[in-house]
């Protein structure tokens, strides 16, 4: 009975937040070693699932930067990062066109299935144009070779599977305005810019880290609440460094462009997804808007 009565009471404290968000969008990029290990991506989409069943509109967009780096060894091809970003040449692009297209996005279309959900592939070739990323102080002034922005997210198709109640598993590539090259997306950069231009109305980032640490080494130095304006000094002062910068960034920017919340949530914890959404106390660390 006392299980019973807990569980009962969980349900009671998600109830507001249930009604609150039925019937928004949220965007969740997914990544990390949550994305690669099968126990830990089978229990945070299955908690996908249920956002989708209880009326929220789930949109995933997916890394997969690990297993594209292992498939580049395999092949002997360099394996190189600066600032965080993957160094993308004609022989890369193909790698990760090929890992992604035909083995991530497809297993995790799988999985959503194999849990009741319905979800479809999306590349984001069909849908993010993009151009390439001309070096500056966010690359050492390096150039990183077919790696892009993305400038422009064809919505419509995006909004139309949605509206079926469909779960779009976009793929993080964009297509150049010539419609031929292909450039390689950051996915939190590519998550970050279809939340904003479907004004979604939350972004959250699920990943095999806690969220933004003081120091990266101690985990019980979360800082659990970053508003937009303090985000710089965060980055000059190194407690924002390396990959974590392109995720913070574009976090801002899909802030500044109408999202409510950023969540960056530690995907290895169990229901992590379902206790930042619908409790009181949340996990991980949040990002909101300017503090007024």
């Amino acid at each position: 009975m006392k299980t019973a009565i807990a569980k009962a009471a969980v349900l009671l404290e998600a109830m507001p937040y249930i009604q609150k968000f039925k019937g928004s969008t949220v965007v969740i990029k997914f990544g990390g070693s949550v994305l690669e290990n099968q126990e830990l991506a089978n229990q945070a989409l299955r908690d996908i699932v249920f956002l989708e069943m209880v009326g929220i509109k789930v949109v995933i967009v997916h890394g997969g930067g690990k297993e594209i780096s292992a498939e580049l060894e395999k092949m002997a091809i360099p394996v190189k990062f600066i600032k965080g970003q993957r160094y993308t040449c004609k022989k890369t692009i193909k790698v990760v066109d090929d890992v992604l297209h035909n083995i991530i996005n497809p297993r995790i279309v799988s999985t959503i299935e194999s849990h009741g959900g319905k979800a479809v592939k999306l590349s984001g070739k069909n849908i993010l144009v993009g151009h390439k990323l001309e070096p500056s102080s966010d690359t050492d002034n390096a150039d990183l070779g077919f790696v892009g922005e993305v400038h422009n997210v064809d919505t419509r198709e995006i909004k139309s599977i949605l509206k079926d109640n469909i779960i779009p598993v976009i793929t993080p590539l964009a297509l150049g305005e010539d419609g031929k090259t292909i450039f390689n997306i950051n996915a939190d950069i590519a998550a970050a810019k279809v939340a904003e231009m479907l004004k979604a109305n939350k972004l959250v980032f699920i990943s095999d880290v806690p969220g933004v640490l003081k120091d990266s080494k101690n985990e019980d130095t979360l800082i659990s609440t970053i508003y937009s304006d303090e985000i710089e000094s965060y980055i000059l002062d190194g407690t924002i460094s390396g990959g974590m910068i392109p995720k913070i960034k574009s976090a801002q920017k899909a802030l500044n462009a109408g999202a409510n919340k950023v969540h960056m949530i530690d995907g290895r914890v169990k229901h992590s997804i379902l206790l930042e959404i619908f409790t009181d106390t949340g996990i991980g660390t949040q990002i909101l808007p300017v503090k007024n």
